[in-house]
Order: structure tokens, then sequence, then C-alpha cells
């Protein structure tokens, strides 16, 4: 399956039990061929909306720019709100097209992903109610989708914020620091 118009067929790869039963790990040590082996693609990155850089290099540490669930079509998926108009499943479904994008965006700046050294630092937001709670359980479709693809090397620390709004009206926004060899 190729990223298309029709992100309800996302491919939702871990689960909480997985994770507890120790199949969270990278399909080969290619990220490339995980990605395929996935049934995805790469997209083309976005250009960014303002007067930012989507990332920037600090000697081997990449600081990646909030990345949103855009597709290749240039279309939001999930937007809304968290426990109003977009479900818990539907966000984290948006946060691992964050994490796709993000990917995509270290593969055009740096020429290729083989660079990816470590992955320090995923900091997920998401636009929710005020009595959604479960913020961490979203961000896990990041998370996790990073590590089925870079396998320990994809394993980061984090942090998982709710708020109240996005650009866009987007559901989630992901922004990474990843070090890299150069």
């Amino acid at each position: 399956m190729s990223l298309s118009q029709n992100y309800d067929d996302f491919p939702v790869l871990i689960t909480r039990s997985d994770i507890s039963s120790a199949s969270l790990k990278c399909m080969t040590n290619d990220p490339y061929r995980a990605i395929e082996e996935l049934g995805l693609k790469l997209p083309t990155p976005t250009s960014p909306k303002g007067s930012y850089v989507p990332m920037r290099l600090q000697g081997n540490i990449a600081y990646l720019s909030g990345a949103l669930p855009i597709d290749p079509e240039g279309a939001l998926y999930a937007p809304g709100v968290v426990g109003n108009t977009v479900s818990e499943s539907e966000a984290a479904k948006a946060a691992q097209l964050c994490a796709l994008n993000l990917i995509a965006r270290l593969h055009s700046d740096l020429g290729s992903l083989t660079k990816v050294k470590n992955w320090i630092k995923l900091t997920g937001f998401v636009a929710s109610t005020a009595t959604f709670t479960q913020q961490p359980l979203v961000i896990n479709g990041a998370s996790d989708f990073i590590v089925q693809v870079f396998g320990e090397t994809g394993r980061h620390a984090r942090s998982a914020v709710g708020v109240s709004s996005l650009p866009l009206g987007s559901s989630v926004e992901v922004e990474a620091i990843v070090e890299v060899d150069l």
C-alpha cells in the first residue's frame, strides 16, 4: 500500500500489546527497506509556511521543525480536535504521518537516511479537549513508527503535550531532534 488519499488505510503498525510482547523491532537495518516493507513511500517534504527553516543543523545535531500530517497531495489528514471531532485512533494515524514527514525531511536535507545516527527527542503536540488525557497514546503512533523504521537508533526521549489548537487546524504536530553523521 502506498500513501494515497485514503488515510483510513494508513497502517497502525504497533499496538500497546505488541510492545509488551517485545515485537517492536526494526524489520531491517535499512530504513529505506523498512519503509518499503511497510508498503509506504517517502513523500516530498512541504515548504515552510513562514520565516523559519524546516531543519537546522548545529554540529551533528539536526533540529526538525514541527511536521503536520500533510499527505502527498497537500491535504491535511484528520483535522480537528481529539476527543471531539477526531478519534484517538485517527490522531495516532496522524502522528504516524507526521513521523513519515519528518523522515522525508531528513532524507531530503541530509541526502540519505543512513546518516541518521540516533533519534534524541520527539515532542508531540495534540490538539485536544480539556478532558482528553491520552496524548501519550496518540504520540505513540509517531514513536512506534520511528522505532519500526530505525530500530534501536529510533528510540528517543519524548514529550506528549495537549494543546487547544495547532496550525491549519491540525490535530497533531510532531518535532524532533536527531543526531546525524555528516
